[in-house]
């Protein structure tokens, strides 16, 4: 998620500079593209910054920003800093000082992402986010720092897949409203999980769902293991038919409940989730009993989509200060053994397309900026 992705751990600042001067672990493939000589907007170098364990899900990520980079001809350098708001606004800064043209960040927390990013674009980088909002005083409704845009997942409409499944298999079954859930969180005060969290309190409003428990790591750089214990604490009090269903809101969380119930050996709870990985999809094939769907957006297109508006702002065209990209729900019953995120497309209507001139800026004006 963001995912993620996350909550401000207690973190350690690196003493040492890694690799380029920035304590942030440059990824090590795909690190930098070769520079076409030819393009509008060719030579230019951008760098990633992924707030995010170095897991599929961000490897993705950064080759949709790279592959997209290579096409207009720039140099892309990623820098992944596992969750670590410390060293993510330490590596920012100091990428900053570097001669990048462009920067994107991913998963930085509202509380310090505006003063980290306006001395970049005071510099007159360009900037784009995802999962990140730099708004004036850490204020969600605040203002968004000028020239930015700030792209994420449509995460109301991922949180309302997943719910929306959630009750449609629990009334098939027999069951009555309000669905009675085991909730995972992280929040508040991390944009994409809370406008997920929206949507679940709407529905808890409504009366459709009703919270029985919640479960929050407290352990940023190990989310799942430390799910896992505090799942297995609780399960012992947990009798069948005490929770409907389990909610997550992120899948690294969904992940360590899972291995707590694989652990105990329970299959009565389904769980429905958000965001997809490789990893996911095994898991979600090897335990179909209980992980039933994972509402999610193609994590390469999104790198892809934050590229293309970079290259936008790069030859001064209109850019949205928001974006949001669509989202979909990826049922266990779709998947079969062997399949990864490189085949959801064929699967999932809509999956991945970046040739959609709506939902992924492919248009005539920016098929113009690509490098020859």
């Amino acid at each position: 998620m963001g995912k993620r992705y996350l909550k401000k751990a207690m973190a350690v600042i690196l003493a040492a500079v890694l690799l380029v001067g920035c304590s942030g672990k440059k990824a090590e493939d795909k690190t930098e593209t070769p520079v076409a000589t030819e393009g509008p907007i060719a030579g230019k170098k951008i760098a990633v910054v992924r707030n995010l364990a170095a897991g599929d899900h961000t490897q993705q990520f950064l080759d949709g920003c790279v592959s997209e980079g290579k096409k207009f001809g720039f140099t892309v350098d990623t820098y992944v800093t596992d969750g670590d708001d410390a060293k993510l606004q330490e590596t920012v800064a100091q990428v900053i000082t570097k001669n990048y043209d462009g920067l994107i960040v991913s998963h930085g927390q509202l509380s310090y992402s505006y003063d980290m990013l306006k001395p970049a674009v005071d510099k007159g980088m360009k900037v784009v986010t995802f999962d990140t909002m730099p708004m004036k005083d850490g204020d969600a409704k605040g203002e968004l720092l000028e020239t930015v845009t700030s792209t994420a997942q449509a995460d109301h409409d991922l949180a309302t897949l997943s719910l929306d499944e959630m009750i449609k298999e629990h009334e098939e079954k027999g069951g009555e409203l309000p669905v009675k859930v085991l909730k995972t969180f992280m929040g508040p005060g991390i944009p994409p999980l809370d406008r997920r969290n929206e949507v679940y309190q709407k529905y808890e409003e409504e009366g459709k769902i009703k919270t029985i428990q919640t479960i929050s790591p407290s352990d940023a750089a190990n989310v799942r293991g430390d799910m896992t214990q505090k799942t297995e604490a609780i399960l012992p009090t947990i009798k069948e038919g005490d929770i409907d269903a389990i909610w997550g809101c992120y899948d690294e969380l969904a992940k360590g409940v899972l291995q707590a119930l694989n652990d105990s050996n329970r299959k009565d709870i389904p769980m429905y989730t958000i965001d997809i990985s490789n990893d996911d999809i095994q898991l979600m094939l090897e335990n179909s009993e209980v992980w039933k769907s994972a509402a999610a957006v193609d994590p390469k297109l999104i790198g892809v989509v934050d590229m293309r508006l970079m290259a936008l702002k790069l030859a001064d065209k209109e850019t949205p200060e928001y974006f949001n990209l669509g989202a979909q729900n990826v049922l266990t019953t779709q998947l079969k053994e062997g399949v990864t995120m490189q085949d959801l497309g064929e699967i999932i209507e809509g999956w991945g397309n970046a040739e959609d001139p709506e939902g992924s800026f492919y248009t005539e004006e920016l098929k113009e900026l690509y490098a020859k």
